[in-house]
């Protein structure tokens, strides 16, 4: 009687029935707390891009200190120095506290809810009966359950930081790298706000590389987490048929089973290797030649005497913090890529349960 034409349901709509029970956690007489610790982070981080903020000028007058080599400059900016490093510290640390207080959270409001609607009404027992993608329910509600509720907050945090600064620091950039005057025999090019447009151009081609080069990852992460959950449950059955705890088939070899489970985590595990392989080919190449590409962009100027020393390594730093901004997606690709494929395995496991028939009292 249970038994019904299963239809994979797409991306979006487990997206959509994800957030239709996980944002329950957002409403509610209890959501004062959870609403409490967003407005702590936001003023959090508004709080150290102001600390980002000062340091980057603390740069440029710490090293136009040492190219006029003013000593007494010098002993002035290294104590001015500790306390905007004190700073920087100290809210780092408020940071890690209040994010994962939020992450435990949450996932404490979310997983207490899908055990109740797992366990409710013996839908536990009836869900094999079921078709669709349900399998290891419990490995789906405590692991998948935590990383779909621990990445949103450091990915949104994450995302809020991105965006503020690049807003603030966009203004350095044009400010200190001003205009860039190229001279070819009778050819003159300006350039205006030439390092502004330099790190936007740079962080297209690096996201267009990312793009091009990890675009399944989010399909490779979800089979992953599929066989592992295979792997592990059926070791369980195995272990319990031992016990006598379980049944097992008497034409099943539990030792072929298992080994044919493991040699399909290893299959897609090395796909998933090659994955994040290419990925970090352009990620970590983009960590070691931004600083020097800010550097080289200065250079120009600073040969001229239109940059002192002090504002090359201020707007190369700023260039450096911009970029990695602009590149949020680039550097958190993988971390999307592993939520949705948790929420779409928690969501599947909600639309078994969905197709469950409520007993009539």
């Amino acid at each position: 009687m249970l038994k019904t034409t299963y239809l994979v349901p797409e991306e979006k709509e487990l997206l959509r029935r994800f957030w239709q029970s996980a944002s329950g956690y957002w409403r509610g007489p209890s959501a004062w707390r959870a609403w409490l610790l967003v407005i702590s982070l936001v003023a959090n981080v508004i709080l150290q891009l102001l600390t980002q903020y000062a340091l980057n000028f603390w740069n440029r007058d710490f090293f136009d200190a040492i190219g006029r080599k003013d000593q007494a400059e010098l002993a002035f900016q290294a104590f001015r120095f500790v306390p905007l490093a004190a700073a920087s510290v100290a809210l780092t640390v408020y940071s890690v506290w209040a994010r994962m207080t939020l992450q435990r959270s949450w996932r404490a409001w979310l997983s207490s809810r899908l055990y109740d609607y797992w366990l409710q009404d013996d839908r536990h027992t009836m869900l094999r009966l079921i078709p669709g993608d349900h399998d290891a329910p419990e490995y789906r509600i405590a692991e998948d359950g935590k990383i779909s509720t621990d990445l949103p907050v450091d990915l949104v945090i994450g995302l809020l930081q991105s965006l503020l600064t690049i807003g603030t620091f966009i203004g350095v950039l044009w400010s200190v790298g001003n205009s860039l005057t190229i001279v070819l025999g009778k050819f003159v090019l300006t350039i205006p706000g030439y390092l502004v447009l330099a790190v936007i151009a740079y962080s297209a081609l690096l996201a267009i590389g990312i793009w091009l080069t990890a675009g399944r990852l989010t399909r490779v992460i979800e089979e992953n987490k599929r066989t592992e959950a295979e792997l592990r449950a059926i070791g369980t059955h195995v272990r319990e048929s031992g016990e006598g705890k379980a049944l097992l088939n008497a034409r099943t070899n539990g030792r072929h089973t298992v080994g044919a489970a493991l040699k399909a985590v290893i299959g897609v595990w090395r796909i998933y290797c090659w994955q994040l392989m290419r990925m970090t080919l352009v990620t970590y190449s983009g960590l070691l030649i931004t600083p020097v590409i800010g550097l080289l962009l200065c250079l120009p100027k600073f040969l001229a005497d239109a940059m002192t020393l002090g504002e090359v390594v201020q707007a190369a730093a700023a260039f450096v913090v911009v970029q990695t901004a602009f590149n949020w997606f680039t550097d958190n690709y993988a971390k999307l890529a592993e939520w949705a494929a948790s929420a779409n395995r928690v969501a599947s496991l909600l639309l078994a349960l969905d197709r469950i028939p409520v007993p009539r009292p």
